[in-house]
């Protein structure tokens, strides 16, 4: 909420040698003037997103501790006047590309080579808030505050699906509304949520298959191995059979959970972090239970 990055260090938090200090940031900036709403990282950068930026800072910066703004880029906005928050950034390595939404209603594509902003992909009629790339093929998916997912084609910038998921009564609640606030894709698969309940579908005949049978909204849903892992507003994270089955519900200190990540690249420091109304990040090694938390504040 404050603008300010912080950076800690997963192998020295998760030496055997930790101390309290070793779960306190390496190093913290100020990156934007309001809030940061989505990071993601390449190999030699570090992107954020505020209101109606995305920023860039490089690791070999961040690491001396010298903090300076590496580019600055801003989307073609229909009005000058414009400034949408973007709270959703993806990166898509097969063109080296950056897709990126939020208020504007639009979806926009970047090259990261050259900084130009190359496609915009426009149908939502109402706030995005989350995006999602198809590995197998050149696609995009976007949830909106409209209550549908769009599936855009990354070539041609042409929309070739349209999903209104509160139209369906089994995922339909009324009561929360028709947001989509998370979607995650595997293959033909797209499991998401919102103010409709959290449900799978199998996106080449549009059917939910699946609806998960949790009360409250989630916030943030992602396939890992033969397991759908989600969160939203309740102090837990959910383990999810493809079946519909609740597997575990696992506890975390935030009350309301807005992000979950599992560190892939680096396999001796594989953790699952969860994130959201709290200074604290929980790490899980085992994901079965919060082996210690990160100190933000």
């Amino acid at each position: 909420n404050y603008g300010e990055i912080a950076i800690f260090s997963l192998s020295a938090a998760l030496s055997s040698e930790a101390k309290e200090e070793s779960k306190k940031p390496v190093v913290s900036f100020t990156a934007h003037d309001g809030p940061v709403y989505a990071m993601v990282s390449t190999e030699r950068q570090l992107l954020s997103s505020g209101n109606g930026e995305v920023r860039a800072w490089n690791w070999s910066d961040i690491v001396k501790k010298g903090c300076k703004e590496a580019w600055s880029r801003r989307p073609p906005y229909r009005s000058s006047l414009e400034v949408p928050e973007i709270n959703s950034l993806q990166l898509n390595p097969k063109d080296n590309s950056l897709l990126l939404a939020g208020g504007d209603c639009a979806v926009h594509a970047m090259d990261l080579e050259s900084g130009a902003f190359t496609h915009e992909f426009r149908g939502h009629s109402d706030y995005v808030h989350c995006l999602a790339l198809r590995d197998q093929s050149q696609e995009c998916l976007s949830g909106s505050e409209d209550g549908t997912v769009r599936m855009w084609d990354l070539r041609t910038g042409a929309q070739v699906q349209l999903i209104e998921v509160h139209k369906y009564e089994e995922c339909s609640r009324p009561q929360h509304g028709k947001w989509i606030r998370c979607l995650a894709t595997d293959c033909d698969w797209m499991v998401c949520g919102g103010g409709p309940a959290l449900s799978l579908w199998h996106l080449r005949s549009v059917t939910p298959t699946t609806v998960f049978p949790l009360p409250h909204c989630q916030q943030h849903v992602m396939f890992y191995q033969d397991l759908i892992l989600s969160a939203g507003h309740s102090p837990a994270i959910n383990h999810l059979q493809i079946s519909g089955e609740i597997r575990a519900q696992i506890p975390c200190t935030p009350r309301s959970v807005h992000s979950l990540c599992v560190n892939e690249r680096s396999p001796e420091h594989k953790v699952l972090t969860a994130a959201g109304s709290s200074h604290k990040v929980d790490v899980f090694t085992n994901f079965s239970y919060r082996a210690f938390s990160l100190c933000f504040a």
